[in-house]
């Protein structure tokens, strides 16, 4: 019998675990989904992030030292960071042109505004409190918090995962600087311990059928109760589909299809695995290791992806810029606060610039989007409008960001390979 496709299992486990949160919710007996189903989920993830560090570290370190020089790494990096930001304003502009023509903040019930602040009063104060923490720390604290104090410690922190890719540059660099002889015991550790981790993650992706079917039974059982606060923001919630849709549907395919020399069928049917991982875990650290075995699969160079994927996980956040953007215009709308052309540009400028790392977990950009209301004029309490839908949206707007770092690996790859065949 045929080997069903990883995508076609990890959607069987996802139509399987709805059917389990539906039926659980009406026979009353959500709980027992959360105490015997949500843990395999749970270690699914658990064992996607095991990995995702050691993956970053090493195969950012294999992909610099097999490029030929610095001046080499430098291009590529370059074009990477080119990418990245071109993308990530245009998916910025994609959101203010949504919220602004369909303005979902003009409907929404002004009884269900302090409705919402008090029903979120505590996570609201946890947000101010950690933008309040970004704000003060000074303009060059970003730079500062690059720079890791101890290695074991950013080793073992998922949210510090830009520190490592700087350690891991600054290493690859420095294996590149000595000279193949003097570097090659390391190297070839190095491409030793690539292997096995690849290795490891092909043992961790037979699991993932379950692992997506204990994470989706959970999702319906955890959301079911609050469907009415989940109405109230429909309007809110669809106009930010559409602007990732957009995005995911349209934008990337034309990318793809006009700026790189991958077929866009090939594409759509490598990144569908990633997008359903992303859809389900909402964390892009944990979606790494399986969007790398797609591009491979793929046929795009070692060094492009070793080099653009890591690094994407932090710097390309498309689909979260899209969402603050949509956010913070949907908040001012709510409150009736007519943002200016000035104000809607500084939305530009400050989105584009905190998406840079934003960490790769779930929700990790609240206490950004926070930052970002307050720094245009939007009192701080109207992120309490947009918690509830924050985590089911969270999965869309991973699934955007994972396919974001894909298509910039195929665009990439699309100038690595003319320079090869020069």
């Amino acid at each position: 019998m045929k080997k069903l496709p990883l995508y076609i299992t990890i959607l069987i486990g996802m139509a399987l675990g709805t059917v389990l949160g539906f039926a659980a919710v009406s026979g009353g007996c959500g709980h027992l989904v959360t105490d015997w189903v949500k843990p395999w989920g749970t270690i699914f993830i658990r064992m996607l992030r095991l990995v995702a560090v050691p993956l970053v570290v090493v195969s950012l370190i294999s992909g610099i030292t097999n490029l030929s020089d610095v001046k080499h790494l430098s291009r590529l990096g370059l074009k990477t960071l080119g990418v990245y930001l071109t993308t990530t304003v245009f998916a910025i502009f994609i959101g203010l042109i949504v919220v602004n023509a369909i303005q979902p903040g003009n409907v929404f019930p002004r009884e269900k505004t302090e409705e919402f602040r008090s029903h979120y009063e505590q996570a609201v104060e946890q947000r101010r409190a950690d933008a309040q923490e970004v704000k003060s720390s000074g303009p060059l604290q970003f730079v500062v918090d690059v720079i890791p104090e101890n290695v074991v410690q950013a080793a073992g922190d998922n949210t510090a995962m830009l520190q490592l890719i700087l350690l891991s540059i600054v290493f690859g660099v420095a294996m590149v600087a000595v000279g193949k002889e003097k570097s090659a015991p390391v190297k070839n550790l190095i491409e030793s311990l690539n292997g096995i981790i690849l290795k490891i993650i092909g043992y961790v992706m037979k699991f993932a059928p379950l692992g997506v079917f204990a994470l989706m039974a959970d999702l319906v059982v955890s959301f079911a109760g609050d469907s009415d606060l989940l109405l109230a923001l429909g309007y809110y919630a669809l106009t930010v589909v559409i602007g990732l849709v957009f995005i995911l549907l349209v934008c990337y395919p034309l990318i793809v299809r006009f700026f790189s020399r991958t077929k866009l069928g090939d594409y759509m049917r490598a990144v569908l695995p990633v997008q359903l991982l992303a859809f389900t875990s909402c964390s892009s650290a944990a979606c790494l290791p399986v969007n790398m075995e797609q591009m491979r699969k793929l046929g795009l160079p070692h060094n492009v992806i070793s080099f653009v994927l890591p690094t994407g996980i932090t710097i390309n956040m498309n689909g979260t810029s899209c969402y603050h953007a949509i956010a913070t215009v949907f908040v001012a709308q709510v409150m009736g606060i007519d943002l200016t052309l000035t104000q809607m540009l500084s939305i530009v400028v400050l989105t584009t610039v905190s998406s840079i790392g934003t960490p790769g977990i779930p929700s990790g950009g609240m206490a950004i989007l926070m930052l970002v209301l307050v720094s245009v004029g939007i009192p701080a309490e109207g992120i309490a409008l947009i918690i509830a839908m924050d985590r089911p949206l969270d999965m869309l707007i991973t699934a955007v960001n994972v396919s974001g770092d894909a298509m910039a690996a195929c665009v990439v790859s699309a100038g690595e390979t003319d320079r090869r065949q020069a």
